[in-house]
């Protein structure tokens, strides 16, 4: 019967002190690389030009926080396993080959990595845009390697893959246009109503709850088109980002209390009906039906 050899597992202690020195080192590193992670992008935020480039650094301050969380991780695990006596050599050779095998099945997962990260590099989506990506249009509330994840105006959120997204529609960069269709009676004077549109404009870019959020003079482009009951006027106005929606309810609100009070007629559909005419071209007049025929 072998005797008991206490001397031989002398080394367990010694082991397990340094798999838990490299935990230690790895949750410090973790806490330094956020730290550094915050203090650059404190740093780029003082510098940054303009909003834009303030969501961007957010945004990308947040992938790299993901990044560096995720390498350390990594690193820890290998080096406290190889300090258990347990080597890394065949795990890494077998997670070669279910790489592989998974890599088929995983493609769209591998996609949307690689998706995500030309979306943050060629700074195409950031935090805090009205984007729509997906089918889906809403505030981006984070933007990582994996997804984007929107918030619509009713307030449901929307998690949209990266590698479905192929075409991304954003309408928060630099500025934008607040785009107004006005309908009005043919019998009404079109350049009377270009008039009121102007001035209905200039009063708000005066006004000091608008002055900032538009940044041009009303754009009238003209006639859009000739409805069946009314005359359709198309104008815009250039905005700062974001604030195109505001703009276009608050100048329909005013345009419509200045069309009342010059008695310009917003039109509803008008309906013309013909009874028809016999060979001869006479048509029979309408025959106007009594209350007591409805009865």
């Amino acid at each position: 019967m072998n005797s008991f050899s206490f001397p031989e597992y002398l080394h367990i202690p010694r082991d397990m002190l340094h798999v838990v020195v490299i935990l230690a080192l790895a949750w410090l590193l973790m806490g330094l690389s956020r730290k550094l992670i915050r203090l650059f992008r404190n740093y780029m935020n003082s510098r940054a030009a303009s909003n834009e480039d303030v969501k961007r650094i957010e945004t990308l301050a947040r992938a790299f926080s993901y990044i560096a969380t995720v390498a350390i991780s990594l690193v820890a695990g290998m080096l406290a396993l190889s300090e258990l006596g347990i080597s890394i050599a065949p795990i890494l050779g077998a997670a070669g080959v279910v790489g592989i095998a998974v890599g088929f099945g995983a493609q769209s997962l591998i996609k949307d990595y690689f998706n995500g990260f030309f979306l943050l590099l060629e700074n195409q989506i950031r935090q805090g845009d009205v984007v729509e990506v997906g089918g889906k249009g809403g505030l981006v509330e984070e933007v990582t390697l994996r997804y984007v994840r929107l918030r619509d105006y009713e307030g449901s959120v929307h998690y949209i893959p990266n590698g479905l997204i192929d075409t991304v529609t954003n309408r928060s960069r630099g500025y934008a246009y607040a785009v107004v269709d006005v309908g009005i009676a043919y019998r009404e004077s079109i350049e009377e109503v270009f008039d009121v549109m102007r001035e209905v404009g200039a009063q708000m870019r005066a006004s000091e709850a608008f002055s900032a959020k538009i940044l041009d003079d009303i754009d009238i482009a003209g006639v859009e088109n000739w409805a069946d009951s009314a005359v359709t006027l198309r104008c815009r106005f250039k905005t700062a980002a974001l604030e195109q929606w505001g703009v276009r309810r608050e100048f329909l609100r005013r345009l419509k209390d200045a069309f009342d009070a010059r008695g310009i007629e917003i039109p509803y559909p008008h309906l013309t009906l013909y009874a028809g005419q016999d060979k001869q071209g006479h048509a029979p007049a309408f025959r106007l039906a009594k209350p007591e025929d409805i009865r």
